[in-house]
Order: C-alpha cells, then sequence, then structure tokens
C-alpha cells in the first residue's frame, strides 16, 4: 500500500498492511528540548526518529496540498497595543485582544506570530456588537482572490487521482470553534440563551460561507481528508448540552458532509478535546466518521466507544500523553491497553495531543519504538 491507501485503510478500512505510523506532532519547543538532548543541530526530528529506530522512512508522499483559505481575508494586523506592567496587550491575527508576558514581544515583533504553548489571558473579542459583526463579514468574502493559491489549478491537475500518493486534506474551524473565536466562549453561551437569533444569524451565514467555499473546492479536486475543528468539551462533558448541539450546530455539520460525502471524500475528521462520548452520536449523524484526539485524561475510553459505535466512527489519537512522559513501565501499560483497539481497527493509535515537551529524546525514541511495535512496523 502506499501512504494513501494505508491512511485510509486504517482509518475506515478494509484492513491495511500495516497500521498507520503516528506518533503525533511536536511542539517548537519538545523540538528544541530534543536538539539538547541528542538530535543533532538542524536535523529533522522524525527522520531521524526512523532512522535511529530502524523504520523504514517515508517522505511526505503528497507534497501538493489544496491550501485553501476557509478563515479570515484579509486577518487582522498582528501588533502590540500597549505595555501593561510585565505584561502587553497584543491583537492576534483573528483580532482578538490578548495579554501575555513581556518576555515574548522580541518574538511576537518579529514572527507576528505567538510562540507555542504560552500563557494568554483573553481581554476582548472581534465580535461583542452588531457594528463588529457587520465589519466581520467583509473578511468573508468567497470570491476574495486570496482564498485559493494563484496556481491553483496547477495543483489540482498534481493531486489527481492517477498521480496521488499521499492523502490530500483541507481544513476550516467548525462552527462552535468559529462562534468562540469571534464572541468568545462565555459570551457565545450566553448568547445561545439570551440571543439566539442572532446566533443562527452568524451560524447561517458561517455555514453558508464555508459551504460555497467547499463547493468550490471539490468541483476541482477531491480530497480524501477533512478536519473540521471543533474543541467543545472539558472533563467529562461537553460544553453546550446536546440538545443544544442538536439546534444549533448539528444542521451546519451535516450540510457541509453532504457536500463532502457527495464528492467522494473518504474522511470527514472532527477534532475536539475533552470527552467526546456526548458528541460521537452527533456526529456520526451529521455524517462524521472520524475524530479525535480522544484524550485519555478526558475520560475517554475507546474500547467502550468501539463497543457501543461499532466501525461507524474512526478515531487518531488515544494514547495517554501522561504514560508517555513516565515512558518504561507506565508506558508498557498503556501500549497493552490500546492494543485490542488497534486490532480490531478503525484506529491510529497517536499521542492524545501534541507530543509533550516534558518528553526527552531517548523518552521519545522509546515511545516511537513500542508504537511502531504495535503497528507492524518492528
Amino acid at each position: 500500500m502506499n501512504q494513501r491507501e494505508r491512511w485510509i485503510a486504517t482509518v475506515r478500512g478494509p484492513n491495511p498492511d500495516k497500521v498507520l505510523f503516528y506518533p503525533g506532532g511536536a511542539s517548537r519547543a519538545a523540538v528544541d528540548n530534543w536538539h539538547r538532548q541528542g538530535l543533532p543541530p538542524g536535523a529533522d526530528w522524525y527522520e531521524t526518529m526512523k532512522r535511529e529506530l530502524g523504520i523504514e522512512y517515508e517522505p511526505n508522499a503528497q507534497e501538493v496540498q489544496p491550501e485553501v483559505k476557509f478563515g479570515m481575508v484579509p486577518g487582522f494586523e498582528v501588533k502590540i497595543i500597549e505595555r501593561r506592567g510585565h505584561n502587553i496587550l497584543v491583537q492576534d491575527s483573528i483580532g482578538i485582544l490578548c495579554e501575555i508576558s513581556a518576555e515574548h514581544e522580541d518574538y511576537v515583533a518579529r514572527n507576528k506570530q505567538f510562540p507555542d504553548y504560552i500563557g494568554v489571558k483573553y481581554v476582548k473579542h472581534p465580535v461583542e456588537t452588531r457594528d463588529e459583526w457587520e465589519r466581520m463579514k467583509t473578511r468573508y468574502n468567497v470570491d476574495d482572490p486570496g482564498r485559493f493559491p494563484a496556481d491553483f489549478k496547477e495543483r489540482c491537475r498534481k493531486m489527481a487521482m492517477d498521480r496521488r500518493t499521499g492523502v490530500v486534506g483541507i481544513g476550516l474551524s467548525g462552527v462552535f470553534w468559529q462562534m468562540r473565536d469571534w464572541m468568545g466562549l462565555e459570551n457565545f453561551c450566553i448568547a445561545l440563551i439570551e440571543q439566539p437569533a442572532l446566533v443562527k444569524e452568524m451560524i447561517g451565514f458561517y455555514e453558508t460561507f464555508c459551504s460555497a467555499v467547499l463547493e468550490k473546492t471539490v468541483a476541482q479536486v477531491t480530497v480524501d481528508w477533512v478536519q473540521i475543528s471543533e474543541d467543545m468539551a472539558y472533563k467529562g462533558r461537553s460544553m453546550i448540552s446536546p440538545a443544544m448541539i442538536r439546534e444549533f450546530l448539528l444542521p451546519t455539520w451535516k450540510r457541509w458532509c453532504d457536500i463532502l460525502k457527495q464528492s467522494g471524500c473518504p474522511m470527514i475528521y472532527v477534532d475536539s478535546d475533552g470527552y467526546i462520548a456526548e458528541l460521537i452520536p452527533l456526529w456520526i449523524e451529521a455524517g462524521i466518521n472520524s475524530n479525535g484526539p480522544v484524550e485519555v485524561a478526558a475520560g475517554n475510553d475507546l474500547a467502550a466507544y468501539r463497543k457501543r459505535f461499532g466501525m461507524q466512527m474512526g478515531y487518531l489519537g488515544g494514547i495517554d500523553k501522561r504514560a508517555i512522559v513516565q515512558g518504561g513501565a507506565a508506558l508498557k501499560r498503556e501500549m497493552k491497553r490500546i492494543k485490542p483497539v488497534v486490532k480490531a481497527g478503525g484506529y491510529i493509535p497517536s499521542c492524545d495531543h501534541g507530543i509533550p515537551p516534558e518528553v526527552t529524546w531517548p523518552g521519545l525514541l522509546d515511545y516511537c519504538r513500542e508504537l511502531a511495535r504495535l503497528t507492524g512496523w518492528l
């Protein structure tokens, strides 16, 4: 199997030749630590890890991607608004005013973005009045030339099915995620009760906008993987009730999934941290067929989900990051715990979020060695 075939077969079946090997992503902070702990300067951590473990290295088989923009065009200018003692007030790229430590001032000024994993205090979100909402809508023009790369038609030619060996994917913010970014979580939750008509207006606008961009995309290229980012759960509970999800969010998910299924997209994936037991049935009803990262600390039980929902839902993640940090016996117990789900199929075992910076370079090699054995690569 090539990389694309293995990815689809691992998540959706039938059985792959080997389970896809995917340890998880790593933050800049983690990689910086690894360079101090044994990863050679300038070396790619993933390539080096595979070489050191004796795993066949597969470079990214699909170098060309659609790179369609579903977000604001243009975005907001990232800039420092004012200094507040040891902190600075910064406007980020989606218009949120945030207070962060002044130690990051040079980084923000130089890179026009925030460093990985910093403490952020949200001060104001971009949509708190009707006027702000009207101005925000102007940043979501379907026909803005910046939505698609200038060479999009050439990209589509290179992504044609008869030339494709890797996964072609796109990603967009889901409804909950987008409303949270526009209004802030607390304001959005209050608006669901006090201003339901406004919430439905905003969701309807975003649903129509994303539907149009999706339709323009799939008219040119069939994608293999669509990620809908929807962080919408805490430990033990979803952030809003299933009844509210059914009323406000489910119709939009259904519309997007209908467009994608009609286009031939095999994997519709939703990303949500937190406890997802209440959410999985709604995602399945919408047409979503895979999700992650299935955080263990939030109370998720992969084996129970497989028993309850069968193969209607595929999973990515599910390896407790705390066990990876601990290593040794804790890591071996964790691999033993997930082994039955790996054997059952429909599951890409991976760290249940980004690989933490606390994982050392030797610890990463131990984790990847155990994962490679579990998935048939060693």
